[in-house]
């Protein structure tokens, strides 16, 4: 799927990935956060925060395969906190307002967001909705030239970091696909209040805040598109975040399974290398195929999303499947390392705490199926 020009785009991010972002990366594990705007101001003076959006916009305005390209590349760095929330600034918070805002939201809440100026968030999780995403219940109401914010968001990825949210919030009572709006919503405004930072398993460098909302007063012409069709623009916005978190989840597996090699021939047990016990090697054989089968189902659905096709069912198999796999490879890997795959100076215990999210976050592994089984026709149908 990669021509020339793909590599040449990975290859100038690998060299700011070991300069400015790996070196420091067990530091900012350690204290639970990573400097956010410094690192995406290096990255979008690179242009690696818009490689697929609009050129008018400050983006590079080349296909979405350049942006899974990137995905990919960022796998390299040493944890998957910091990626995660580059791909939030990249490919989950601004697909929406770069298809259907207008050209002043664009200009006010875009072009700084693809220059690395501000952090962005994606406001759509909710202590009661994570992938039930209908049953949300931050209400958006409409007064004059504004809409009045309450409510609540949970799990928000550089949610203590973030200069703007992307929030999807009820605008109106009616049907709960057709009720919901997506709005442009700086976080510096009267009413917002970060509750707490909170402490998770893995993806420790991210910062995730739990946020609340009081009468927040936002200008009603920061809505994205048109009022009521936000479900529907987030559902579009999951389809790139879905393919973007199975990219980036490739380079990751390879990395483990490459240094459990690496471990696994000079660790020896009764004389010899653990690697040469068949059990062993097979299994290594077995996961690094496992890992190119999701990589062709990735480049599959990328080129029919690029031609126009919904993948919708595409990118649930291809999370669905990479989640589970990221689970299976870490532990499998993980066991090999023996003693020293329980502490916290190798990679395959951080890649398996880290990984555990990909089958929760975007939709659930369940949520996945109960996709995929619609596009089957087999999922009973409500009554």
């Amino acid at each position: 799927m990669y021509s020339r020009e793909h590599y040449a785009l990975r290859a100038s991010l690998r060299k700011i990935i070991d300069k400015e972002i790996n070196p420091f990366v067990d530091k900012w594990e350690e204290e639970g956060q990573f400097p956010a705007h410094k690192v995406f101001k290096t990255l979008g003076q690179a242009g690696f925060l818009g490689v697929n959006k609009p050129t008018e916009y400050g983006g590079m305005g080349l296909d979405f395969s350049y942006s899974i390209a990137v995905a990919e590349e960022l796998g390299n760095i040493h944890c998957g906190g910091v990626p995660m929330a580059i791909g939030v600034q990249t490919d989950m918070a601004t697909p929406a307002l770069t298809r259907f805002g207008s050209d002043e939201l664009k200009r006010q809440f875009l072009v700084p967001t693809i220059a690395g100026e501000v952090v962005a968030c994606l406001g759509v999780s909710e202590p009661g909705a994570g992938s039930d995403v209908a049953t949300i219940k931050t209400t958006a109401v409409r007064k004059g030239d504004h809409y009045v914010i309450n409510g609540g968001k949970m799990w928000i990825t550089s949610g203590c970091q973030a200069d703007w949210m992307c929030l999807l919030a009820n605008s109106s009572e009616g049907p709960p696909h057709q009720n919901k709006s997506l709005i442009c919503l700086p976080m510096n405004l009267p009413g917002i209040s970060i509750a707490k930072k909170i402490d998770k398993m893995g993806m420790r460098s991210s910062d995730t805040a739990q946020i609340f909302f009081e009468d927040v007063r936002v200008p009603s012409k920061y809505l994205i598109g048109e009022e009521g069709m936000g479900f529907t623009y987030q559902m579009l916005q999951f389809q790139e975040e879905r393919l973007w978190a199975v990219a980036n989840v490739l380079a990751p597996m390879e990395n483990v399974i490459q240094r459990t090699i690496d471990y696994t021939r000079q660790r020896k047990i009764y004389n010899q290398p653990v690697l040469h016990n068949q059990t062993v090697h097979f299994r290594l054989a077995e996961l690094a195929t496992e890992v190119e089968l999701v990589r062709s189902l990735l480049y599959q659905a990328v080129a029919l999303y690029i031609r126009g096709n919904d993948v919708t069912k595409f990118a649930s198999m291809a999370k669905l499947k990479a989640g589970r796999l990221a689970r299976e490879l870490s532990d499998n890997c993980l066991q090999f390392w023996g003693g020293m795959g329980f502490t916290n100076e190798v990679l395959v215990s951080r890649f398996y705490r880290d990984s555990r999210l990909l089958s929760i976050g975007a939709g659930a592994d369940e949520v996945m199926l109960s996709i995929i089984c619609k596009y089957m026709e087999t999922l009973p149908q409500k009554k």
